[in-house]
């Protein structure tokens, strides 16, 4: 089974509330591999916390650097390096399906030479793209798309977020990859919000996985 991976058109799109809104609908396991900031606490602590379904397993990240920053900076500020055989060796052994998110979009560097859609491409995984409705988000998610494109990545489709605009149809066209769901702002978010959201989006997601 190909692990999922969530990733995004940019920072502070929602990835990680979809992500736990997939992993609930899904009942599936949760891999952040690179998490570069945790004053505020992990993206994996707050998807345990979202969580309710008794089959999900959070997995340990394989790299946690303290600076909120791209991975390549945040490593070298700790004297250390992201090395992508690494997090492909230590992808965990489940028979569940697997949830992985990344870090920002597919162009944020992993180290000197690698981004992050370069460990999409050695994990083989299917992906999710996550596209916030505002301004700019037309650009950036049909560059994010073509990206994908141009490297045969397989793309299962869009989830977006918020509702600044409702550019969902013409990214769907334009791009040519389906619309997944649709997240609209929540003004709070608990364990209860997150069960409600996956089961919205949980027969689509059946669907296109």
């Amino acid at each position: 089974m190909k692990p999922i991976f969530i990733t995004g058109t940019g920072t502070g799109v929602g990835k990680t509330l979809v992500a736990a809104i997939v992993t609930e609908a899904l009942q599936a396991d949760y891999w952040k591999p690179v998490q570069a900031g945790f004053e505020e606490g992990t993206d994996s602590l707050w998807v345990a916390q979202m969580v309710s379904n008794k089959q999900t397993v959070i997995h340990p990240e394989v790299y946690k650097f303290k600076m909120a920053a791209s991975p390549h900076i945040a490593a070298a500020a700790e004297q250390k390096k992201v090395i992508l055989k690494e997090i492909v060796n230590q992808i965990p052994r489940t028979k569940n399906r697997l949830i992985v998110e990344g870090a920002g979009g597919l162009m944020v560097p992993l180290n000197k030479k690698e981004f992050v859609i370069q460990l999409i491409k050695k994990l083989k995984a299917r992906v999710i793209i996550v596209s916030k409705n505002e301004l700019g988000s037309i650009n950036h998610s049909l560059l994010t798309a073509a990206v994908l494109k141009r490297e045969k990545i397989n793309v299962a489709g869009w989830i977006f977020t918020d509702e600044y605009l409702n550019y969902e149809k013409e990214i769907e066209k334009w791009s040519g990859y389906p619309a997944i769901g649709s997240i609209k702002h929540l003004p709070e978010i608990s364990e209860e919000i997150i069960a409600v959201e996956a089961q919205k989006i949980k027969h689509r997601l059946e669907k296109f996985l």
